[in-house]
């Protein structure tokens, strides 16, 4: 048997979190047994589906690498299927035409609530002979009302249900248009879905599905039900408290491995172990081995990942991650150094590419003005001859190399008895305009000579303006 999962997210919006953690399970599952992983977009819904928000899951899924071997299959293009399956039942008598208003539907609730009863269809169109004139009757399916459906969940264990208490579900709705409980079966058995890895908010409709594929003569897939991702404070995930689109982790200046390795570790686990690269989770994930329990967010761990990723990923992969944040800043990479070597200055330094495109900008644009405190501070009249002495020195190095940069300043420094920083820092705010950069030989390499000496010139004029 061919192992076949499938993500199948409604575009009624962005990819979120948890959407983004299921499909990652589904995929690694289907990786690992060397299966088929497939893209379904329920787009029945046809108020609140948007081209939009298929955009938006398509963009998360190819930011993560979650690629697709089958797909995307739209149901609102599967239309004339879901009525042949609805015809079907009915003419084998799994399925009846129900003919109730809103009205009498509400009233029945209303009378059951009052007996101290589960709100539910009673079933009184079940052997109704004749259509009730004027009326476009919805189609419900004849749910079992003896024995039970057990859900072997890959989860939670088994999980037992009372056919006596499902009650007859509308598949169809008046308008002919199929209803969710009907359109993922029918996908489920169509593509020959064999592992089903969704949200524990579906495993009430779990049963009915089950006796939908029973009714059709289908196999019944295997279930696992995820459990929910809370947010940092253990509530329900709202937009403030973490339900955010995968791209919002991308524009935050995450890596995609990053968020993946978090994913997977949001209610799954392999020892001790925190950190996987994607051959390890392929390996090592099993969906047994998910928890019950809801995982809660933490961003500091996920910016601790993000930050090792920056460590031990190659300088080009972070570059092309660095490349767009820059683009956002209205940088052009091309107009300065290597995005390699500025990756490398700064990696150690930052926890996003959000920090590391903010510190990458001087690289590439000059400065408009001077940090004021550190100008206060460091371009003043005792920094002149170090500013001085530095731009001769500069000016005639046989290599602009950070190891030859470094020795100009220490000779500096030393040829003015001073120590390090009383050279460094001057010269670091005359370059780049604030106080904070990578190492000061690092920075000059990666802005240049011309950009090193003509900083210099600016901070000398500064200071000799001050002093006028």
């Amino acid at each position: 048997m061919t192992v076949r999962t499938r993500f199948a997210p409604s575009p009624t919006g962005y990819l979120h979190i948890g959407g983004a953690r299921t499909a990652l399970f589904s995929w690694l599952h289907a990786r690992k047994h060397g299966g088929v992983f497939v893209l379904r977009i329920e787009d029945t819904d046809l108020e609140r589906s948007t081209p939009e928000s298929v955009n938006a899951i398509l963009e998360g899924m190819a930011w993560l690498g979650l690629e697709y071997d089958e797909g995307p299959f739209y149901q609102t293009h599967r239309f004339d299927r879901y009525k042949e399956v609805v015809r079907q039942l009915l003419d084998a008598g799994h399925a009846y035409h129900c003919y109730c208003s809103r009205e009498e539907l509400d009233e029945m609730r209303e009378a059951q609530r009052a007996r101290g009863e589960k709100p539910r269809y009673d079933g009184r169109c079940r052997n109704r002979a004749a259509p009730r004139e004027g009326v476009d009757p919805v189609v419900r399916f004849r749910n079992p009302t003896e024995g039970k459906v057990v859900v072997d969940d890959l989860i939670h264990g088994p999980i037992v249900f009372d056919n006596a208490e499902l009650d007859d579900l509308i598949i169809a709705r008046s308008d002919g248009t199929p209803t969710y409980n009907l359109t993922v079966v029918v996908d489920d058995m169509d593509m020959a879905i064999t592992h089903v890895v969704r949200g524990d908010d579906h495993i009430n409709n779990t049963p009915r599905q089950i006796n939908i594929l029973r009714a059709l003569g289908a196999e019944t897939p295997h279930y696992a039900h995820v459990a929910m991702i809370l947010g940092e404070d253990g509530k329900k995930l709202s937009k403030r408290t973490g339900a955010a689109s995968v791209m919002e982790y991308r524009d935050m200046g995450l890596l995609p491995e990053a968020v993946l390795n978090y994913l997977v570790r949001l209610g799954w686990s392999h020892g001790d172990q925190e950190v996987f690269s994607l051959d390890e989770m392929i390996e090592l994930f099993d969906l047994n081995a998910v928890n019950k329990a809801a995982s809660a967010l933490n961003h500091q761990k996920l910016l601790w990942l993000n930050q090792h990723y920056f460590k031990t990923s190659p300088l080009e992969h972070v570059a092309r991650h660095l490349s767009w944040h820059l683009g956002q800043r209205g940088v052009d990479p091309s107009t300065g150094p290597a995005l390699e070597s500025v990756v490398e200055a700064l990696r150690e330094r930052c926890k996003t590419l959000v920090e590391m495109a903010d510190g990458s900008v001087i690289f590439y644009r000059d400065f408009e003005a001077y940090d004021a405190k550190a100008a206060a501070k460091h371009l003043t009249s005792a920094a002149e001859p170090a500013l001085t002495a530095l731009r001769a020195r500069l000016t005639v190095l046989a290599e602009w190399t950070a190891a030859a940069i470094h020795d100009a300043v220490e000779q500096v420094a030393a040829h003015l008895e001073v120590g390090m920083g009383k050279v460094a820092q001057p010269l670091r705010v005359a370059c780049t305009g604030a106080g904070v950069s990578p190492p000061i030989d690092q920075t000059l390499m990666l802005l240049g000579r011309e950009r090193s000496l003509g900083g210099i010139d600016r901070a000398l004029a500064h200071i000799a303006e001050n002093r006028a």
